[in-house]
């Protein structure tokens, strides 16, 4: 086979290891309810709608790209004088390649919120969450391309035999459960700091589409941190890094965000305005033969009193990019909050 049709079959034969990566979004500051269940209603405003979508090997596999795409909804709830309750709820589903390989989930989620210190301007606070949900993974048997089907001179029959009868399920449902942690410090309007972490599929559901046959998802860890800290009233630093782990395998994206106030009005969100570029670099593990630098993330957001809007792209820069040509995969992402007048000052970083 060509390499570039040696690489649509891996990716396509790659749709049954149900031991590979959950889903990621390379703008995962602006994916919070993906990123840890502690993050919901964390902001400082009352409700928070979120949309986020990804589209990567387009370049490859033209209308078979890798697609995912997610909403959520969350909000918070003055409990006492300092402290909130957060509630919310996310739907995410992933679609790869001809065989069509997908995963729908919907969760709902919790958090509470503890202030360990500070004062109107400056406040230090400590947040549980957990999640719970049902997700359907499913996949088009009759769409693969198996290695039994490689003639041995360089081409495809599709009819010489496969292993399709060996499954006996194209979907089936399992529960998905997580919990998770996050620490954040608010030293004034401009400058904060936040540290989290999240255990995903505590429950490690059965993947396989053989009855009778136990193949459990592996646990995934997180672990991420990042802040904004001013360099004058205008511009300001925005890092951050997320790492994960799921059974072999690992991924570290990180990078900052150069951030410019254009207008910022005062005691809320009106005539607030300001621009961020970035650069980030996201690395993983080839599983078995050590560490490589998959790609160079390009970013921008632009923030107007309550919506956000984020667009990213990939530059692939791994052994693939023969056959991407360097291109991996661009996002969308946008948050719109509700806000009303709130006396309690300052409460966290602006996710």
């Amino acid at each position: 086979m060509k390499f570039k049709h040696l690489l649509i079959f891996i990716f396509l034969a790659s749709g049954l290891s149900v031991k590979a990566q959950d889903i990621h979004f390379s703008q995962f500051y602006l994916s919070p309810l993906n990123l840890n269940p502690a993050m919901t209603g964390i902001m400082n405003c009352n409700i928070r709608v979120t949309a986020n979508y990804r589209n990567q090997w387009a370049s490859v596999l033209k209308n078979n790209a890798y697609s995912t795409y997610s909403v959520s909804y969350d909000q918070k709830i003055p409990v006492g004088r300092y402290d909130y309750f957060g509630i919310g709820g996310t739907f995410w589903g992933d679609r790869a390649g001809e065989s069509q390989f997908a995963t729908m989930t919907g969760k709902i989620s919790g958090s509470y919120s503890k202030r360990m210190g500070g004062g109107r301007k400056e406040a230090h606070y400590l947040v549980v969450g957990a999640e719970a949900g049902l997700a359907q993974r499913s996949v088009d048997f009759i769409k693969l391309r198996w290695g039994t089907q490689h003639n041995g001179e360089g081409g495809y029959d599709p009819t010489l035999p496969t292993f399709e009868d060996a499954f006996d399920q194209e979907n089936y449902l399992f529960a998905d459960m997580a919990a998770g942690i996050l620490w954040f410090s608010v030293f004034d309007e401009n400058n904060n700091f936040y540290i989290g972490g999240a255990f995903n599929h505590l429950n490690r559901a059965n993947q396989s589409f053989e009855s009778g046959v136990e193949d459990f998802l592996f646990s995934r860890f997180t672990l991420h941190a990042g802040g904004e800290f001013a360099i004058n009233n205008k511009v300001g630093l925005v890092p951050g890094i997320i790492t994960m782990f799921q059974g072999p395998s690992f991924q570290v994206n990180s990078g900052t965000a150069l951030k410019f106030t254009l207008g910022s009005g005062k005691g809320g969100f009106s005539n607030y305005q300001a621009f961020q570029i970035g650069t980030w670099v996201r690395v993983s593990n080839k599983v078995e033969t050590g560490v490589l630098t998959d790609a160079v993330i390009l970013s921008t957001r632009f923030d107007y009193n309550q919506f956000s809007l984020g667009f990213s792209y990939d530059v692939n820069v791994s052994a693939l990019k023969p056959a991407s040509s360097n291109n991996g995969g661009f996002e969308f992402a946008l948050i719109y909050k509700f806000c009303n007048n709130e006396r309690r000052g300052v409460y966290c970083p602006n996710f």
